[in-house]
């Protein structure tokens, strides 16, 4: 009897329902249009269902990037299996709370490697192909440095892919492939109907890929693209020692250098006509970006915007108007704008500079070369004191980043230092700014002339500019210093330590000084890895020297650094702890990252190093 009134409870309560749910309908409107889009979203399913919608599985590997050919024939895509790379900690002492924080950071140098495949989905034929790498020429080419282990096989550690790049008529793709250890170089054309890779360029190189264009971060594309309605692709190679446009016409089989010269291409543009490109590169003068009508089909270059300086040009829609920021050595970047012509004048749109920066008599130094014991001529910025107040003493500074140039003609972003120079120009200092080698903007041998000695030739610059001050300027040989950040705090340490008694004293910024403990990107390209190159790693880390400090060194790193982590200089002051070396001392900035952020930062690390310079450089 229970369980038959339930049911009529049941039975009840369901008829109430459907009548309130007739009511609504019924009454609002808006309950009826909702109804009708179910039915409507339910017919929609059940025609959907009758296709096959094709799944692709990527297993334990995500999707990286995905593009469809224009003939919608095909969808390209590239996975990646994520190694599991040990992130490193730094630790923030100074907060709200009160209590020290541990802060995941970058892994260091030598970790397993990320794992790209290259696939694409047939969408007539409802498949999925694999594209391998085998046929790529050298892949498994045996590096020189192995020799030095006596290691006579390589093991290829994968590749990473970009692209694809596609012709005006989209039936031809290309992509772009760089090995894991960053010595190669492909550019290959996918073949739909064969199933494969066909590659129509490679480039090695015993050290590593890079320069304008090319890019020394193998995750980072190069500049590759197509010409308008044609099947020629173009792209940029440092096959003559200068990263240069060439193209590959796939119609003739044929590969063409399309400029040349003791220069650079760094940026490049193709018009919307595709007659011409528009082009940023340092063909008058290294120090110089300057910008170009390059005419494809006479290979004519066309002066538009080349007085010494820099230029960084974006045209407007219709590319008749030019807007550029333009700077020079002792004059800051401002806009300015003219037409995309030949002998146009350009029109400053900002002035950004307050009126006491204008009245101060900003240094304009000279961009010298000097010789190198090797024969080479090695350009610098030189800042003079006047006669009167010059005090025989000079800094030599050394910027950051080694791949970097800050020996030219426009606004340096070391504006910092700049002024700082100008100020110690004013002390009655002489100051030298070089582009060691590494430097960027002169060509592939300069770029690569560190690799697996790092402390080599980028320091050996630094003392020929020593000597450059002493013979040629009348320098003290007694009253050098010398300075940097980043690299250019790692090449001040090894300079104290490999050459102790050349400078007097030397203030080291955000150093590294052992580049095992580097990151992987950066440090891989010139020393390899330490399990694979320990020779290398030994010989350009300054930690492996410590027993040399003689010379006075100050230390100074921001705890919060990320990059250059503050364990670097602290594992260095425990070796000279041991060492019994004294004639250091270490400012440590406790909230600050790699680049400082806080003025006061900036005020005390620059007092400190003026203060190192006025009593090793002075009082002799």
């Amino acid at each position: 009897m229970f369980i038959q009134a339930c049911r009529e409870q049941e039975n009840n309560t369901q008829k109430v329902n459907d009548y309130l749910e007739r009511q609504q309908k019924e009454l609002f409107e808006i309950i009826r249009k909702n109804d009708l889009k179910d039915d409507l979203r339910k017919e929609e399913n059940d025609i959907l269902s009758t296709f096959s919608i094709p799944k692709i599985y990527t297993g334990d590997a995500d999707v990286y990037s995905a593009k469809i050919t224009p003939d919608e024939k095909y969808v390209i895509y590239i996975t990646i299996k994520r190694t599991d790379a040990k992130p490193t900690e730094i630790h923030e002492y100074v907060n709200a709370s009160g209590v020290a924080k541990e802060v995941k950071a970058r892994p260091k140098v030598g970790r397993d490697e990320d794992v790209f495949t290259l696939s694409y989905f047939d969408v007539n034929n409802r498949e999925v192909v694999d594209l391998e790498i085998d046929e790529l020429p050298d892949l498994n080419k045996n590096h020189k440095f192995n020799l030095d282990y006596k290691r006579e096989t390589y093991s290829n550690k994968g590749v990473i892919f970009h692209g694809p790049y596609f012709n005006t008529q989209g039936d031809i793709a290309v992509m772009e492939i760089k090995s894991m250890d960053n010595k190669h170089r492909w550019l290959a054309r996918i073949d739909f109907n064969n199933k494969k890779l066909i590659p129509f360029e490679h480039q090695y190189d015993e050290a590593w890929i890079g320069g304008p264009g090319i890019s020394s971060w193998n995750e980072a594309p190069g500049n590759v693209g197509f010409l308008k309605n044609s099947n020629t692709c173009y792209f940029q190679s440092e096959e003559t020692g200068y990263s240069h446009l060439y193209t590959f016409d796939f119609d003739s089989k044929k590969k063409k250098q399309l400029t040349k010269g003791d220069c650079e291409i760094h940026e490049t543009t193709l018009s919307q006509d595709g007659s011409k490109f528009y082009i940023i590169a340092n063909k008058k003068h290294a120090g110089n970006r300057e910008f170009y009508h390059f005419d494809i089909k006479s290979e004519k270059w066309i002066d538009i915007l080349t007085k010494d300086g820099k230029h960084d040009v974006v045209l407007s829609n219709d590319e008749s108007q030019l807007f550029y920021l333009y700077s020079y050595k002792n004059k800051p970047t401002e806009l300015y704008t003219s037409k995309n012509a030949i002998k146009e004048e350009g029109k400053q749109l900002t002035n950004s500079t307050t009126e006491a920066f204008k009245k101060y008599s900003w240094i304009s130094p000279e961009v010298i070369t000097f010789k190198a014991s090797d024969g080479v001529d090695v350009p610098a910025r030189l800042y003079k004191p006047l006669e009167s107040k010059k005090n025989e003493a000079a800094v030599i500074f050394v910027h950051g980043a080694g791949y970097l140039q800050n020996a030219h003609n426009w606004w340096s972003g070391y504006y910092r230092e700049y002024m700082f120079h100008n100020f110690l120009v004013e002390q009655g200092y002489t100051v030298l700014d070089i582009d060691y080698r590494a430097s960027a903007g002169y060509g592939r041998d300069w770029r690569t002339a560190i690799y697996r000695d790092m402390g080599g030739k980028d320091l050996s610059d630094q003392l020929d500019g020593r000597k450059y001050l002493i013979e040629e300027l009348g320098i003290k040989e007694d009253k050098v210093g010398i300075y940097g950040g980043s690299y250019g705090g790692f090449i001040t340490i090894m300079a104290l330590l490999k050459e102790p008694g050349k400078f007097q004293c030397g203030a080291a910024i955000r150093s590294v000084t052992d580049w095992a403990h580097y990151n992987h990107e950066y440090t891989s390209n010139i020393l390899n890895t330490p399990e694979s190159d320990s020779i290398a790693f030994r010989r350009s880390s300054p930690i492996y020297y410590a027993e040399n400090l003689e010379d006075e060194l100050l230390i100074l790193h921001g705890m919060m650094d990320d990059n250059v982590q503050f364990q670097d200089v602290v594992r260095l002051t425990q070796r000279f702890i041991e060492l019994g070396r004294d004639s250091y001392e270490m400012a440590i900035y406790p909230i600050e990252p790699h680049g400082f952020r806080e003025a006061s930062s900036w005020t005390d690390e620059y007092k400190r190093i003026y203060k190192l310079f006025q009593e090793n450089l002075l009082d002799k």
